[in-house]
């Protein structure tokens, strides 16, 4: 069993659960993930902002990250954070899973990615002192961790100004409640439509994750002086694949006309904020 950090707690059980989880999903993508990281988020001029990740990165690219400090939590195998250290940022990014974090370094050493520095730690219990980052860049792990415990970290470790930007799954309690854990969803159409959505009868799904509801995601609100949101995929990647431009396009315009109601039909959140420093 893997030790946590100095001065944090044992780890929790869902915790461990995480680092067991990933230490064979670390073993199984060890050759697959050992490849350059694709840019074009970050260098292509046709932009798609249709599409979350994408307008998650359309925040970044507007402000100037050159020599700005960025940490990146549940860093995985190093993409968003080498892609930050690319526009400029000096990165510190972290990992629950050591065996992760081993790729994402072995992945800098092979192909000469710079101004990286992973650790391994829970997003709950950070070693890093106060006021030390800039930027905070949030890319599906929120509904991997507690978020008030994670969010109470990340607001003493951002200097004050500090900003929060997020790409994250989420779903509202009642969507997730009365349909999609619905014995018609969870039975018989997710089965049959899994491979189709994800293009893999076994998706990277950890035992613990779940996607944020309103609830969870008011807490990251809570943690920021000043917030903004915008709600994606009300059917794509629920019922069509979000590798579908035009079924994405029409799903975003939809998700655009309903405005801050988006929050109750939504499949994705992405959010921009300043740190909340007392």
């Amino acid at each position: 069993m893997n030790k946590p950090p100095s001065g944090a707690k044992e780890f929790t059980d869902r915790q461990q659960r995480e680092i067991d989880y990933h230490r064979d999903y670390a073993a199984s993508k060890a050759t697959q993930k050992l490849v350059p990281v694709n840019f074009d988020v970050i260098e292509d001029e046709k932009r798609r902002p249709q599409n979350a990740f994408w307008s998650a990165y359309d925040r970044l690219l507007a402000m100037d990250l050159k020599g700005k400090r960025a940490l990146v939590p549940g860093c995985g195998f190093g993409e968003d954070a080498i892609r930050l250290a690319r526009l400029g940022a000096e990165v510190e990014a972290f990992d629950i899973s050591p065996d992760v974090a081993e790729i994402a370094r072995r992945r800098c050493a092979e192909f000469g990615y710079e101004g990286v520095q992973f650790g391994v730690m829970p997003s709950e219990a950070l070693s890093y002192p106060d006021d030390s980052f800039d930027l905070v860049l949030f890319i599906d792990i929120l509904h991997h961790v507690d978020i008030p415990a994670t969010m109470q970290e990340i607001v003493r470790v951002l200097k004050p100004g500090g900003r929060v930007v997020g790409n994250e799954l989420y779903t509202h309690s009642w969507i997730q409640k009365n349909l999609r854990e619905s014995w018609l969803v969870e039975k018989a159409l997710y089965p049959a439509m899994r491979r189709f959505i994800y293009g893999d009868d076994k998706p990277y799904i950890t035992p613990d994750e779940h996607k944020i509801d309103e609830t969870e995601f008011a807490a990251v609100e809570a943690a920021c002086a000043a917030f903004e949101a915008q709600w994606f995929n009300g059917f794509v990647g629920r019922l069509i694949p979000d590798r579908a431009p035009f079924a994405a396009g029409v799903d975003r315009a939809l998700m655009r006309a309903l405005g801050d109601k988006g929050r109750f039909a939504a499949g994705r959140v992405v959010f921009e904020g300043t740190a909340a420093k007392h």
